[in-house]
């Protein structure tokens, strides 16, 4: 009896150790098979890649520029940027939309009573369009604003201002939830503490706006050193305000003929 029964509990283990290996055996080749078809479908799918940029890009024709608020009085109030930086930054970004012809929309509050003129640099920039000077905070709360945003028919908004928790903000996530894709360009905009503009900049981010600074916005306009009708202003635009990087193009150019391009 105890002969049967230990020849039987083999027997019985023989067969159950045949089933688990048969088992695992078989999810081992599933498991293969997975992964060959996530490969080839991988594989598959980078081969239909295209030449071709992504529309999530911003290009000359697809967005307008809403400036807020670049005027003395909020100046004095930022503190998460250094002023001069702020007007340098500001500058190059005015710039580098009037180079492309991006419709540009100017504003001030209490330009009269309070806030001052628009920077002097921004209105050099634009000589003959008047800033839209309002009461409201948000910008968007004020319907001519508004208007003429819509009047230029393009779903994508940039926007830079004073200051970046009170102005931006509202303008921000009224634009977003009423269609429109927003960037927000973040070293020409500024808070009354760091905090307060890195607060507001990750609030916007959540609704979601897009963040970029002023320099990316300018190479991405240009995008390609062959477009020659905007190579001179993107490059004059760089040596002027862009730091390092425009001192860079001066130097090339000056010693050696640098170019960019082909």
């Amino acid at each position: 009896m105890k002969k049967l029964l230990t020849s039987r509990t083999v027997t019985t283990l023989a067969l159950l150790t045949a089933v688990v290996s048969t088992s695992a055996f078989g999810s081992m080749l599933v498991a293969k098979a997975e992964t060959a078809d996530a490969a080839a479908a991988s594989k598959d799918k980078a081969l239909h890649a295209k030449a071709v940029p992504s529309p999530r890009l911003l290009t000359p024709t697809n967005h307008t520029l809403l400036m807020i608020d670049h005027q003395p009085q909020m100046a004095f109030g930022t503190s998460s940027i250094n002023i001069q930086e702020l007007r340098n930054n500001v500058t190059g970004l005015a710039k580098a939309a009037k180079a492309f012809n991006v419709p540009t929309v100017l504003t001030t509050v209490a330009a009269k009573s309070f806030s001052g003129p628009i920077f002097p640099e921004i209105q050099a920039v634009f000589p003959d369009q008047q800033p839209i000077d309002r009461t409201t905070m948000d910008a968007w709360e004020d319907q001519r604003v508004v208007d003429k945003v819509n009047s230029y028919g393009n779903k994508k908004l940039v926007v830079s201002g004073l200051w970046t928790e009170v102005c931006d903000l509202s303008a921000v996530l009224s634009a977003i939830d009423q269609g429109y894709e927003v960037y927000i360009v973040t070293d020409t905009s500024g808070g009354v503490s760091k905090e307060a503009h890195d607060m507001a900049i990750q609030r916007m981010i959540q609704a979601g706006a897009t963040p970029i600074t002023w320099e990316q916005y300018l190479l991405e306009l240009q995008r390609d050193w062959a477009r020659s009708e905007t190579y001179k202003a993107t490059t004059d635009i760089a040596k002027e305000h862009g730091g390092a990087y425009g001192l860079g193009i001066f130097y090339s150019q000056e010693m050696f003929g640098g170019k960019e391009g082909h």
